[in-house]
């Protein structure tokens, strides 16, 4: 992985574990056969240099082995016991091998000192050299090899090793160096050469020791779920500025191997629906997914006042939270206090005592709720139990049909009335109509036709609850 705020995209989860086991396995061969190649180069040569340089890449093999492992548990998907996967298990290998590293440089640092105060006569030859120079090539190739696979995998481990052996490169020119300089010391008899050996391997150490705290602070950091500071910030501000959030009260990212967890509590308002809620937290989401495109996201909603919610808004809240709907809702000031008038639907088949109490504590929240509030006078209604079916028209609903168009008949604007639905809910009629007028007549007039419609109808239909009626053109009706 290239950064915390980037995450790259993959052909497929089960492609990247083939890739990162061959390569972990291809460097722990590479790891066994250099530090036998070295092993056998030190002891023939007596170099210091070269022996820890062994030293190192067996301490490589263990690495590049433990590296192995880790990719292959890191894969598992997660289970009961790791409900966050295994990714974490790179971030431990990555460690261990950073503590073995600094094991190494502390052995090597002890053995040059004792090796400047008490000579060692090295035994010279062109093999050492040339084992340095095939471990070069070979720490080449790795590094390479594991950087490619870790950047397209996002894998710590890997990457971990690539830096490893990359380092290596630098420890064995140091180590060459060593060697050559003793080599012409001998030859020249240059007494203070013979030291170039030991503090070849000392540079070795230092280099080793350099990168490990680099290393294990990076290791450490993923283990104790360390994000950096610019990943959150981007995270906050791509989803608070998703429309509808009123704030992310609580935002927490964490890592484990390749992959991102983001844990969010958004404040909605509290008049949103279920499904709005629904859609806001797909599109926050979203927005997560724009800085860890990979990331589990999981989101909690909060109900909270909006800053501009009304008084309302705020009324309607109260309304939500008690599982009833109102309508005609309206606010009045009288004498400087503010009176509020509501439509409460109940279910019809509630006693007066039970819908008196339930409406009485509703108000006293309302009081509470909205203090601005002085007084609230409801309405009760029935909501129907059941949702009825239309029926066949029956002998009275053809008289109300008639009737509506002799009222109809005697306005003059009115071309025609037609689609007359007459229904029924419970004990109250319903009807609706379309009605058919000039197509020049204005807006002004076509209410005033309608009302009085609607008005002249009810003075010959009483029973009637509710009229509906819907304007047409005369040319919309010719389309």
């Amino acid at each position: 992985m290239t950064s915390a705020a980037s995450i790259p995209s993959a052909p497929g989860q089960g492609d990247f574990s083939v890739q990162k086991r061959r390569v972990a396995l291809h460097s722990v061969l590479a790891a066994l056969a250099m530090t036998l190649l070295k092993l056998a180069a030190g002891l023939l040569s007596g170099s210091l240099g070269v022996l820890s340089d062994a030293a190192h890449s067996g301490l490589d093999m263990v690495g590049s082995a433990l590296t192995l492992f880790s990719v292959r548990v890191s894969d598992k998907p997660a289970d009961e016991d790791h409900t966050y996967g295994h990714g974490k298990f790179e971030n431990l290998s990555a460690f261990g091998e950073v503590l073995l590293m600094a094991v190494s440089s502390g052995w090597i640092i002890w053995e040059a000192i004792q090796r400047m105060l008490h000579s060692v006569e090295l035994h010279h030859s062109v093999w050492p050299l040339l084992v340095v120079l095939t471990s070069i090539a070979v720490d080449f190739w790795r590094s390479r090899k594991l950087r490619v696979v870790a950047e397209r995998t996002g894998s710590a481990a890997l990457a971990t090793d690539a830096f490893h052996f990359a380092s290596d490169i630098w420890s064995s020119l140091a180590v060459l160096g060593g060697l050559c300089a003793s080599w012409l010391g001998s030859i020249y008899g240059i007494e203070s050469l013979r030291y170039a050996d030991p503090l070849a391997a000392m540079v070795v150490s230092l280099l080793i020791l350099r990168l490990t705290v680099r290393l294990g602070r990076e290791a450490v950091d993923v283990l104790l779920d360390q994000i950096p500071a610019q990943t959150r910030r981007q995270i906050l501000a791509e989803v608070e500025s998703v429309p509808g959030v009123i704030a992310v009260e609580q935002a927490r990212v964490r890592r484990a191997g390749t992959a991102y967890f983001a844990d969010l509590t958004l404040a909605l308002p509290r008049r949103f629906t279920f499904e709005h809620t629904g859609e806001l937290v797909q599109a926050a989401t979203t927005a997560v997914h724009r800085t860890l495109p990979e990331a589990d996201v999981v989101i909690r909603t909060v109900p909270r006042q909006a800053r501009a919610e009304s008084i309302f808004d705020r009324v309607r809240a109260v309304a939500a939270r008690n599982n009833v709907s109102v309508h005609e809702l309206s606010v009045q000031s009288h004498h400087g206090r503010l009176r509020v008038e509501q439509h409460l639907e109940l279910d019809e088949t509630l006693s007066l005592l039970a819908a008196h109490d339930f409406v009485t504590a509703m108000e006293a929240e309302i009081l509470r709720a909205v203090p601005e509030i002085d007084f609230v006078l409801t309405h009760i209604e029935s909501e129907p139990a059941t949702i009825e079916q239309p029926e066949e028209m029956v002998e009275e609903d053809r008289k109300i049909e008639h009737a509506l168009l002799a009222t109809a008949a005697l306005i003059e604007e009115i071309v025609d009335v037609h689609e007359i639905q007459v229904g029924r809910t419970g004990e109250h009629i319903y009807l609706s109509c379309h009605c058919t007028l000039p197509d020049d007549l204005t807006m002004h007039r076509v209410h005033e036709v309608i009302t009085a419609l609607e008005d002249r109808f009810k003075l010959d239909c009483p029973e009637v609850y509710r009229v509906n009626i819907h304007p047409e053109p005369v040319t919309d009706n010719l389309r």
